[in-house]
């Protein structure tokens, strides 16, 4: 074989062999990319005379529900929030639906950045009794994420974050989605 048809075909391999991916020594931290991404339990249901859904999980026996509440307009998420820890109206509590935030879970507020809210705890009372902190936070990270705005909720006290329980037990300080506690709800 000639020396002219063996350069090229040497130097194509180079080429080939130097195109790959790096490797990094150690393992890194993926950011998840911005946007809202579509998923199962967004929802953002419009009626003909401009009535929308707003969204709630409340408890029943040891799971998480989805309620949905006919309002003229979707509230801002901190009013949202505020709507949800007043608990089941009277109908909702008829059929068995409750909450696990009073006692449990302190809120101060919730702020939207993007498609992330975050929701500001206070110090929760010693003398509450309360050990279903599962099931507030995923009463708030549920109810919040079945918006159309937020795809996932942060939570944060005194200006750090905040380490909040999933339904699996772990404990995690990066922004949290309804699938999170998908084990909670029934199917």
């Amino acid at each position: 074989m000639s020396r002219r048809r063996l350069l090229p075909g040497l130097l194509a391999v180079a080429l080939l062999v130097g195109c790959g991916v790096p490797v990094d020594d150690e393992p890194r931290l993926v950011q998840t990319p911005p946007g809202a991404f579509p998923t199962p339990a967004v929802s953002s249901t419009v009626d003909g005379d401009g009535r929308v859904d707003e969204p709630f999980c409340f408890v029943r026996d040891d799971g998480l529900v989805v309620v949905n509440r006919r309002v003229d307009g979707l509230p801002g998420v901190d009013t949202h929030l505020q709507h949800l820890l007043a608990g089941p109206g009277p109908g909702e509590r008829r059929q068995g639906l409750a909450t696990a935030l009073p006692g449990t879970v302190a809120v101060a507020g919730a702020t939207l950045a993007g498609t992330v809210a975050t929701v500001d705890v206070r110090q929760a009372g010693e003398e509450t009794g309360r050990n279903d902190e599962v099931l507030a936070f995923g009463q708030i990270v549920c109810s919040l994420t079945q918006r159309p705005d937020v795809y996932s909720v942060a939570f944060r006290r005194g200006g750090q974050p905040l380490e909040v329980p999933r339904a699996d037990g772990s404990l995690s300080v990066l922004p949290l989605t309804a699938a999170d506690y998908r084990p909670l709800m029934p199917r």
